[in-house]
């Protein structure tokens, strides 16, 4: 976010990138600095940071250049629940602590959160009414929806919240194994949709705030 917040990168990735990272002109920098309109947030998990040193035979990459690793458990403890996405761990508080930091690193931008939601394993053995009862979800929306309120509250500027996902969906990593959605599709019967417990009581949520 610095370049669009300052017009130049972060001190600490030119310290680990070095060279390969590119600079702004002045003309870049103005160009840039302040030219989004809102900040588009996708929450779904929060991790433990661990330092890792830099090898003596380090070779620059991407993927490496912070020289951290991160676990969802710490002294053997996950930090939350696992959804069935394996890099998924419920924990709602994640979700103001990043509000919160962006409202104070970058001069409390206008932010909407565009996917937050959690996944469950397709369980083919459960008939279409057992797969409806997802009370797990609305658990999951009512504690992330309380620590956007407290946000809120707080004063940070959010104005919008996209559920993840209106329907169950192709998921780039695990295909139909898993669904995200508020409405249930039948895969077998014509791809027919279903709101789920979680989109009634969304529904419902909605209409009274």
């Amino acid at each position: 976010m610095e370049p669009l917040t300052k017009g130049e990168y972060p001190k600490t990735m030119r310290l680990l990138v070095k060279s390969r990272l590119p600079k702004f002109c002045e003309s870049e920098a103005r160009l840039v600095n302040g030219s989004f309109d809102f900040i588009g947030l996708n929450y779904y998990s929060s991790s433990y940071i661990n330092d890792v040193p830099r090898p003596s035979n380090y070779t620059p990459n991407y993927l490496t250049d912070s020289f951290t690793h991160a676990s969802f458990e710490r002294d053997g403890r996950p930090l939350g629940l696992r959804a069935a996405s394996f890099w998924l761990y419920v924990y709602p508080k994640g979700l103001l602590d990043i509000l919160s930091y962006t409202k104070n690193k970058y001069n409390n931008p206008l932010i909407y959160i565009n996917e937050n939601g959690m996944s469950e394993f397709d369980d083919s053995s459960l008939s279409v009414e057992e797969s409806l009862l997802d009370t797990y979800r609305i658990d999951y929306y009512y504690r992330h929806f309380y620590y956007i309120r407290l946000a809120i509250k707080n004063g940070t500027n959010v104005k919008g919240y996209f559920a993840w996902s209106f329907l169950d969906h192709f998921e780039w990593g695990d295909g139909f194994t898993i669904r995200f959605g508020l409405n249930f599709v039948d895969y077998n019967d014509s791809l027919k949709r279903y709101p789920k417990l979680s989109a009634q009581w969304y529904r419902n949520f909605l209409r009274r705030n």
